[in-house]
């Protein structure tokens, strides 16, 4: 499976360096993190500050699961917070709520 999602910087370029910064160098543990929850890859694309997501997942793969494994991983908790710093949240999203899940509304693939 394939999603996809997005969120906002905030807009002050020091911000998005240091951000970008703390992506070249992702700490070990949320990579394991990712690999437990059945992700087999990700990727983060930035234009301005909206960012978008892409995480290709195996079968094992649960939203639901994914959020419940975050909650009680210290590690992640921490990188959550300090990810906050950078980070805004979309117009509509809910309390808590950070990274956006978009649908899917176009698709093309050459046969």
């Amino acid at each position: 499976m394939k999603y996809c999602f997005a969120i906002d910087l905030k807009n002050d370029k020091n911000l998005i360096k240091e951000y970008e910064d703390y992506h070249k160098s992702v700490w070990p543990e949320i990579l394991d993190s990712f690999q437990i929850s059945g992700i087999n890859r990700m990727e983060i694309y930035r234009i301005s500050n909206r960012l978008f997501m892409i995480i290709e997942t195996n079968s094992s793969f649960n939203l639901k699961r994914k959020k419940q494994l975050d909650i009680e991983n210290i590690y992640v908790q921490k990188w959550e917070k300090l990810m906050s710093k950078y980070q805004k949240f979309l117009p509509k999203s809910k309390k808590g709520e950070k990274w956006k899940l978009m649908k899917k509304i176009f698709d093309y693939e050459e046969k």
